[in-house]
């Protein structure tokens, strides 16, 4: 397995990869929409994006977000998108990513790493194994009413 930093080249290898983890989160199956997003993230550079290769096949992605911490005036990363093909689960490329993006961080001298994930998503377990700690703080999110009455 073969773990890169993913630029323009790749937005085809990528493209099924983030929409397979839409369809995870219950999104609707929108290949241009992903294509669009991933192609602006890369091209603005707002974002890094690790691709996982085993036999030139693109099998995984994480896709890391850069925040602040205004406590600490540290700059972060946020771990927002980790995915893995189903046939290719249970076989350490999800380890391998976060892993990856572990070593950005250091590289990079950033405070760490923060995972925005479901409340049930099963990886929970396999961040906690690699050193994440549960925020037990309160968490709001606010959003847009696109259908205003």
């Amino acid at each position: 397995m073969t773990i890169i930093k993913a630029t323009i080249e790749h937005l085809n290898d990528i493209t099924p990869l983030f929409d397979g983890y839409r369809k995870f989160y219950k999104q609707d199956s929108d290949i241009d929409g992903a294509k669009a997003f991933l192609k602006e993230r890369i091209l603005k550079e707002d974002s890094v994006i690790f691709i996982a290769y085993k036999n030139n096949e693109a099998i995984g992605f994480t896709q890391l977000y850069p925040l602040f911490s205004s406590v600490s005036m540290e700059p972060v990363y946020l771990l927002n998108d980790l995915f893995v093909k189903n046939n290719y689960r249970s076989q350490g490329i999800g380890e391998a990513l976060i892993n990856e993006a572990k070593k950005l961080c250091v590289t990079e001298n950033q405070k760490g790493l923060a995972i925005q994930t479901a409340f049930d998503n099963p990886a929970q377990d396999l961040y906690e194994r690699l050193g994440f700690v549960k925020d037990t703080d309160l968490h709001f999110f606010w959003s847009i009413d696109r259908n205003p009455s």
